[in-house]
């Protein structure tokens, strides 16, 4: 059997000499492995770098198999992000939780469409929001979705500033300020109705630290801790990344 699809690679491992196992996230097959032979080659290594975009071809004698895959470069994000520390590790995460968190060859359209929406937008400045709203995104796919259209207490949309932990569902900032300690900040850029991005005055970054704050601890609780998946380790490189940058750097 076979199939061609479009997809984003998402891992390589080593497989003999000249071989890879590669896992790749498809349109229509979802995240897939398979083996690419030749791998090793000076032209195909640059192609299968985490984060590029794919046309893959898939083929094996029996569907649970591993079987073969025939690869073409048609994005090559990673070398156009080579230059810039902040957006490629932030490329780099989003390949590494995609690779640990989905399920096997079980397809997911919207968060496919949304990564390589993710690919495009981290060569853009606002790169830092558009990572932060694309794991929000990677946490409704997965089924644990948060509520930030409405307040939990009074069903308003607006003056949202919270997000309850036990819940996922936003707070305003009248009802939660009684229990201010107890709740997550909710950054102004996640918030309905406000702005796009962060502005760039002196609370963006804290407001892109709360970001990763909000889907960070959702994450680790709803996903690496229930389901026993180690924590993802380029994840904490970019949470490291910003949390050392300064007002002044690139967000």
């Amino acid at each position: 059997m076979d199939w061609r699809d479009d997809g984003i690679v998402l891992s390589t491992r080593k497989l003999g000499e000249s071989s890879v196992r590669l896992s790749v996230l498809t349109r229509d097959y979802g995240r897939h492995a398979g083996m690419v032979r030749g791998a090793m080659s000076k032209s195909m290594r640059g192609t299968l770098e985490p984060g590029n975009e794919i046309r893959v071809g898939w083929s094996a004698r029996l569907a649970e198999h591993l079987g073969q895959f025939r690869c073409e470069l048609t994005g090559a994000h990673a070398a156009d992000l080579l230059l810039q520390p902040g957006p490629l590790m932030a490329m780099s995460s989003a390949c590494a939780m995609l690779d640990a968190t989905l399920p096997e060859r079980e397809a997911h359209p919207d968060l496919y469409h949304g990564t390589v929406a993710l690919m495009a937008a981290l060569k853009l400045d606002q790169w830092l929001p558009a990572y932060i709203r694309w794991e929000v995104g990677l946490l409704e796919e997965l089924g644990y979705g948060l509520d930030l259209q409405r307040c939990a207490a009074t069903d308003l949309a607006s003056d949202l500033a919270y997000v309850s932990p036990k819940s996922g569902r936003a707070v305003s900032e009248a009802a939660g300020q009684a229990y201010r300690d107890r709740l997550l900040p909710l950054p102004a850029f996640l918030a309905l109705g406000r702005a796009s991005g962060p502005r760039a005055d002196a609370d963006m970054l804290e407001q892109l630290r709360d970001g990763l704050k909000l889907t960070g601890f959702f994450i680790h609780r709803d996903i690496f801790e229930a389901k026993g998946i180690k924590p993802v380790a380029a994840r904490d490189r970019l949470v490291s990344h910003v949390w050392r940058l300064s007002g002044d750097d690139e967000k």
